[in-house]
């Protein structure tokens, strides 16, 4: 079905705009956060996507971007060029599955056991207002850690981001981390609302980049992409946008809403 949808555009490098792509995050910048896509942006997507090549990039894994982005009847992978979850540690290419890699292979399940039994040990020890459940979760390319737990509501996680604003809840769980493992090679990343990525050094969203430097080398229909555009809403240093929106490779765009995202698109490529 992924690659049937992906028909009705042009060949990648046939598109208008053959040489630039469009790489989006997910929540913030397509969507509100942890919310799903508006029927104006898949729409204006669309559209994009006949001019330029699309895709998203994001840390969660593919199963909450298809809940996000996609519907019970169209897969996600059918409506983006590129599909990066994981920050492309998983990935796909109109519709087909690229090459992945694993957290726990590349660091070592006792180092893994040792890394998730002090943040659970942590989270028991930290006082803050509510907390649910979820509070490790394992995805191929990283974990996700979250304080008040990934089982929080929609109401609890607003609260705690604005708790977290004011107290840093996750920021000094973050430096806690950087003093206990220091030789882990390990890169931590706040995103979101509740919670903050821990990946392995380069695999955060700049990881993603490989897979559109290697499209001038296919074989057929390769594009050199130019201009890689970025839109994400977490750009600040120690945000999870932070280092592919400073990227050399990428033009970054800062964007505060998804309606954001829509005004910048419209303006750029005349929508």
């Amino acid at each position: 079905m992924a690659t049937e949808s992906a028909s009705v555009y042009p060949p990648l490098d046939q598109r208008s705009v053959k040489n630039t792509i469009c790489l989006f995050d997910v929540d913030g910048t397509l969507t509100p956060a942890r919310r799903t896509v508006s029927p104006e942006m898949l729409q204006l997507l669309s559209q994009l996507r006949h001019k330029c090549a699309i895709g998203f990039v994001g840390g969660s894994d593919l199963v909450k971007q298809q809940e996000q982005l996609g519907t019970p009847s169209i897969p996600v992978t059918s409506l983006f060029d590129f599909c990066f979850a994981e920050n492309g540690l998983t990935a796909y290419r109109l519709g087909q599955p690229l090459a992945s890699q694993n957290f726990i292979q590349w660091l070592g399940e006792e180092k893994y056991k040792e890394l998730v039994n002090f943040c659970l040990v942590y989270i028991a020890g930290i006082d803050i207002p509510v907390k649910r459940g979820t509070f490790v979760e394992f995805r191929n390319g990283m974990i996700n850690i979250s304080p008040i737990g990934r089982n929080a509501t929609t109401a609890e996680r607003n609260a705690y981001e604005s708790y977290d604003l004011e107290h840093r809840t996750r920021a000094t769980f973050v430096s806690a981390l950087k003093e206990k493992f220091p030789d882990f090679g390990l890169t931590y990343s706040i995103g979101g609302q509740i919670s903050f990525d821990v990946f392995p050094r380069g695999w955060d969203k700049t990881y993603c980049l490989q897979h559109i430097e290697a499209e001038k080398e296919r074989s057929e229909g390769k594009v050199e992409y130019g201009t890689v555009h970025f839109f994400g809403d977490k750009t600040y240093k120690g945000g999870n946008d932070w280092e592919i929106f400073e990227d050399k490779r990428t033009v970054g765009h800062a964007v505060g809403s998804p309606e954001d995202t829509m005004r910048e698109l419209r303006e750029l490529f005349d929508l």
